[in-house]
């Protein structure tokens, strides 16, 4: 009888790809939503994917849930097996009020986390992000970020999103400590790029259209360290049975680009788009971050490069990561034939 993952957030771009991976793999999925009339798009992004899709009625099913509530949990989480906890803010402007993240991505992590443990779900899989780790200076001698790193959520420098996501993990991790029965394992994904299934997606391709749309006169010197949203997706269910990585985080990461790198792959690919490709002097986006929250944001990041190690992503995967310059013309590609931007 095929295993239940209980998938929350599962309208989610990084969640509908685990959702595909996962009915692909063989697991049932029961997906959860903020409203059951949003059922049928985790449904419709998927199938089209498959396999097969004889049985998908049955097989991917989605429950109503409010991360912010205690309400339905326990009905939602009969029959399951894994509990695979995706849904947290991922927000493009940082808000005002940091509490308007870190509150919603810590409760509904121990919401989930403490209704599949009073459920008797053992295993855990967890997205968290390279934002829980990079928020810290390296240690001397380390050239590159690992899996031992942690954000320093005292930082005023860190950002709101940086924190929750920190504060969120740190919290699952120290509930595990108390009940060794349950096996954790956590995915930090850098920052997400590829195809999205479907129309409905969230901030990180977003940056992509805005690359696309040439909002900007220049683009910054600024970049992340990126991944193809496969890749995160097949990490999170490679690492169902896999006892070796209970207890474990995954950062899971190819490589850095900057925002002008990735600004030239997706004008390499499509010569005729208006693509901007000039990099823009830091004193100029500090100015025009007065008047644009968005790129306000990334204003303390400006030039700084980050370097991540991504060994033991690779060794759970037993492959290299997908390229990611390939997936930012996906991205782009879906962007362009959907006629989104």
């Amino acid at each position: 009888m095929p295993q239940t993952v209980l998938l929350t957030g599962a309208t989610g771009y990084i969640a509908k790809h685990i959702a595909l991976q996962l009915l692909n793999a063989g697991y049932d999925v029961r997906g959860t939503v903020r409203s059951i009339s949003r059922a049928a798009e985790v449904a419709d992004a998927v199938r089209p994917h498959l396999n097969g899709t004889t049985d998908l009625d049955t097989r991917l099913t989605c429950v109503a849930l409010d991360l912010s509530r205690d309400d339905g949990w326990d009905e939602a989480m009969a029959g399951v097996d894994i509990l695979m906890h995706t849904a947290s803010p991922f927000p493009l402007v940082q808000p005002k009020d940091a509490d308007d993240v870190i509150r919603p991505a810590v409760d509904g992590a121990l919401r989930a986390v403490k209704a599949a443990h009073n459920a008797g779900v053992k295993r855990i899989v967890m997205t968290s992000s390279t934002a829980a780790i990079s928020g810290c200076a390296l240690s001397t001698g380390q050239t590159a970020y690992d899996e031992n790193n942690w954000t320093d959520t005292t930082d005023d420098r860190v950002n709101p999103y940086g924190k929750s996501k920190t504060l969120a993990e740190r919290a699952v991790w120290d509930y595990a400590k108390e009940y060794p029965e349950l096996k954790v394992t956590m995915i930090n994904p850098g920052f997400v790029v590829g195809a999205p299934l479907d129309k409905t997606f969230g901030t990180s391709v977003e940056v992509i259209a805005r690359i696309l749309r040439a909002k900007d006169p220049m683009v910054p010197q600024f970049g992340f360290t990126c991944v193809d949203v496969r890749d995160v997706a097949e990490t999170h269910v490679t690492v169902i049975d896999k006892p070796e990585t209970h207890g474990q985080r995954i950062m899971i990461v190819d490589r850095f680009m900057w925002f002008v790198d990735m600004a030239k792959a997706i004008k390499a690919a499509y010569p005729n788009r208006k693509v901007v490709t000039r990099v823009a002097p830091n004193f100029f986006v500090r100015l025009l971050g007065i008047f644009d929250p968005a790129v306000r944001s990334i204003v303390p990041d400006l030039g700084k490069r980050q370097a991540m190690d991504n060994a033991r992503a690779a060794a759970t995967l037993g492959r290299p990561m997908r390229p990611v310059p390939e997936a930012v013309v996906d991205t782009a590609t879906y962007l362009i034939d959907e006629d989104l931007v």
